[in-house]
């Protein structure tokens, strides 16, 4: 099992391919095998690395150290380890954040950031974090059994929606902690003077973060897209494959 050991934490992750560096980064609380679909379209013409990152999936679940500034620092390393020449740096909802930050902390690390349906900043105005956390302690399976189904448009697939259950819960309940940042998150300071390039893939159907959002943020970032998959939710890339590899070939290009 490919295994990076990074500021004392074991990282888990996968690479395969040749070609221009894909970097993908999977949302909170699930693991880098959610990218599952998009791994046969990319490796074909990229390098493509997938990781778990601290606190999910089969990397290492440490009580300390879950928060953005860690992962981000994390991420640095593993992109310098792993020699990988200035990636592009895919993001699903939180790991659109980090993409995110990794533009704004590490320009000379990356090429581009491509945030799919990132939060930015609507957790800090639209989402009950804290009381989402107090919920997630007293009764963490039937919170995450009623909040997952909520990421998908209607009509996704019941197994889909299980097997994103099923992750959740097998990651550790130390990576709550991202909430407490998220408290007052907002990147949209920063977003005029960014260096890299960043743009926006987002569900149109998503009731966790809104397509507005998405917008906002790209009219602030130099030279940003917003592209809107028809039909899907939180998770594109999940619900709608084809088209979400059809919408990321097209930004590579």
């Amino acid at each position: 099992m490919p295994i990076i050991d990074v500021n004392d934490t074991k990282i888990y992750y996968e690479d395969e391919g040749t070609g221009p560096a894909l970097l993908f980064l999977h949302g909170w609380a699930t693991s880098g095998r959610v990218w599952g679909a998009q791994l046969p379209e990319f490796v074909r013409t990229h390098r493509v690395v997938t990781l778990d990152w601290r606190g999910c999936g089969r990397s290492d679940r440490p009580a300390h150290g879950n928060t953005m500034d860690c992962v981000l620092t994390d991420l640095a390393a593993i992109i310098e380890r792993l020699e990988l020449d200035r990636p592009t740096v895919v993001g699903s909802s939180i790991g659109g954040t980090f993409a995110t930050e990794l533009a704004v902390c590490h320009p000379e690390l990356i090429s581009a950031a491509i945030s799919v349906d990132g939060p930015g900043f609507w957790p800090s105005m639209g989402m009950p974090l804290e009381q989402l956390r107090r919920d997630l302690r007293q009764d963490r399976a039937g919170v995450i059994a009623g909040w997952v189904p909520q990421w998908f448009a209607r009509g996704a697939e019941p197994a889909l929606v299980d097997w994103t259950v099923r992750q959740v819960l097998d990651s550790g309940v130390y990576i709550d902690e991202h909430f407490d940042g998220f408290l007052t998150y907002d990147p949209r300071p920063v977003l005029p003077g960014l260096m890299v390039p960043i743009h926006y893939l987002h569900g149109e159907l998503d009731t966790e973060i809104p397509v507005a959002v998405a917008e906002e943020c790209a009219a602030l970032t130099p030279g940003a897209s917003v592209t809107v998959i028809p039909g899907v939710g939180h998770l594109p890339h999940q619900e709608d494959p084809e088209s979400f590899n059809l919408a990321l070939r097209k930004l590579l290009s």
